[in-house]
């Protein structure tokens, strides 16, 4: 009987242990929604007009696991699940880990998969009416678009002074994993301001909330500001250097010197043809039996190469070519000397900045819900496992129990497919090993100030796979540049001031760009019309 009960209770705990369910069982999880049970009832999508999505309770691509499915192309969608707490959660005290899944199953070339983490309805919202204008304190994950690739974290903080809610970005965050795999992208806020950002449990950034170094506005504004009643004087002078007015212009300055001269050392090449023309008319060419003179004008045959002038080295009228003129000097200008009246570059003082306020911890609004408001060009994005917890072992053992299985599945997959399909199809293996390297070069800390040219680059590789050794050697070039600037310091560059192109110029200057490029490119076809 007793070996009967143990084997009893063994079995109970090994099914409720297993057991899908979409509630927690511990005092440190706050939410935990796996999907495995359909969302309706659970979660309230939005009615608005807009919002025209279609959510799908669907499998994840080679799994038996259910996740919330984005199933349509170009579409704006909106659904919001309520935290079943007695209270909304505090953002304020002791630790607070938010986590989930995305995966891009039709990858990401233009969309968003991210949450927001939402005030309580006192705040005046209703879930039936979520949309972008919802308040919220956390935006949390990847949005990939054109220049933008970034797994976003906002922060929405109300300012103490003006009483204004002022979204507050984290400078240089983690770019968004390129492949159709699942990732868990997780955000830990700590109680000594610390946040980190880790993508698949690996740390990818960390910050302070309070430092103007991570963050974008900072949360704390300067205690000073230049002060806008500050002119500057009419006498100051910001030349570094003038030119000289005790200089003369030498006797032999000959600003009237062409740049270039006939060589009148050339002789004209042996053999050259004066009396045969370049190009004839084409004598197999024929005048179309569609052809009226009258509506079409005088038909002339196209022209073509002459076959005479290919043996000789040349036909035409013969020319002497044009060489450098040792004479030519330019225009004459004084040289620059140093500015005896030079009083520096003109700012105007800082005065006390009147909206300056000190903080200890921000002072961000409790959640209530949390919600996805999303506008994409993909279908295909799976979320799933969504955790919200005052524990970080908590969130590390969801992330081994529930993303990690299937994650080592959906590689091994990748890497049979592959493999399988060698060089014939898509990027190849290695191909994909070096954008994985160029990703997390992207990365690092200290090349963040040329991230978006980076990541220009290897977007541009990903959608020219040819491309891709060149790409890295570009950017292995940037980083050895940037590397031997460390070590061995460099002269400082000048300071050019441009007048700044307006938007007509710009246009302008890449309308004519794009001009030159298809007169390039494409070669002039040869009239053939005589206009009447």
């Amino acid at each position: 009987m007793r070996e009967r009960i143990i084997t009893f209770v063994s079995l109970l705990l090994v099914a409720l242990l297993s057991f899908p369910s979409v509630s927690y069982c511990d005092d440190q999880t706050i939410l935990y929604e796996s999907f495995d049970e359909p969302f309706d009832g659970r979660w309230v999508v939005s009615e608005k007009a807009e919002y025209q999505g279609v959510w799908k309770h669907e499998k994840s691509e080679g799994h038996d696991d259910y996740g919330l499915l984005v199933s349509e192309k170009a579409k704006k969608y909106g659904i919001v699940k309520e935290l079943d707490v007695d209270e909304p959660l505090n953002l304020n005290e002791g630790t607070v880990v938010l986590q989930y899944e995305a995966r891009f199953q039709e990858g990401l070339e233009c969309g968003g998969a991210y949450l927001k983490y939402l005030h309580p309805q006192e705040a005046g919202w209703v879930p039936q009416g979520f949309d972008n204008d919802s308040p919220y304190s956390i935006m949390f994950g990847p949005d990939k678009c054109g220049a933008t690739n970034k797994v976003h974290f906002i922060l929405k903080h109300k300012n103490p002074k003006s009483g204004e809610f002022v979204e507050h970005h984290l400078k240089f965050p983690p770019s968004v994993p390129f492949d159709k795999l699942s990732h868990v992208y997780t955000a830990v806020l700590k109680s000594d301001n610390e946040v980190r950002i880790l993508v698949d449990g690996e740390e990818k950034k960390k910050g302070n909330l309070l430092s103007a170094e991570d963050f974008e506005p900072p949360l704390i504004p300067s205690k000073t500001i230049p002060d806008p009643e500050d002119k500057k004087p009419e006498d100051w002078d910001e030349r570094a250097k003038i030119p000289d007015p005790n200089a003369v212009k030498p006797d032999d300055w000959d600003e009237d010197a062409p740049m270039e001269i006939e060589d009148e050392e050339a002789e004209k090449p042996e053999g050259w043809l004066d009396d045969e023309p370049v190009e004839v008319e084409d004598p197999e060419a024929s005048k179309p039996e569609d052809w009226d003179d009258e509506e079409d004008g005088e038909w002339e045959a196209p022209k073509v190469s002459n076959t005479k002038c290919e043996a000789a080295p040349g036909c035409g009228e013969w020319k002497r070519p044009m060489k450098r003129n040792p004479a030519y000097k330019g225009k004459w200008s004084s040289p620059l000397i140093d500015n005896p009246a030079y009083k520096g570059i003109w700012k105007p003082r800082d005065i006390p900045n009147p909206d300056y306020f000190e903080l200890e911890r921000p002072n961000l609004e409790p959640i209530a819900a949390i919600g996805i408001e999303i506008w994409t060009m993909q279908d295909g994005i799976l979320f799933d496992n969504i955790l919200i917890s005052k524990d970080e072992k908590v969130a590390e053992t969801y992330r081994q129990s529930t993303w990690k299985p299937k994650f080592d599945v959906e590689k091994e997959k990748q890497k049979a497919e592959d493999e399988a399909a060698g060089e014939a199809d898509g990027l190849k293996s290695y191909q994909k090993k070096v954008f994985d390297l160029l990703y997390k070069v992207a990365d690092i800390s200290f090349l963040s100030a040329y991230k978006s040219k980076i990541m220009e680059l290897i977007e541009k590789a990903e959608t020219q796979p040819n491309l891709t050794i060149g790409v890295l050697i570009s950017i292995v070039i940037v980083f050895l540049s940037l590397f031997f600037k460390l070590i061995f310091g460099g002269a400082k560059a000048k300071v050019e001031k441009k007048k700044p192109e307006t938007a007509a110029e710009t246009s302008t200057s890449e309308a004519k760009t794009e001009e030159k490029a298809e007169a390039v490119a494409a070669p002039r076809k040869r009239q053939t019309r005589r206009e009447s």
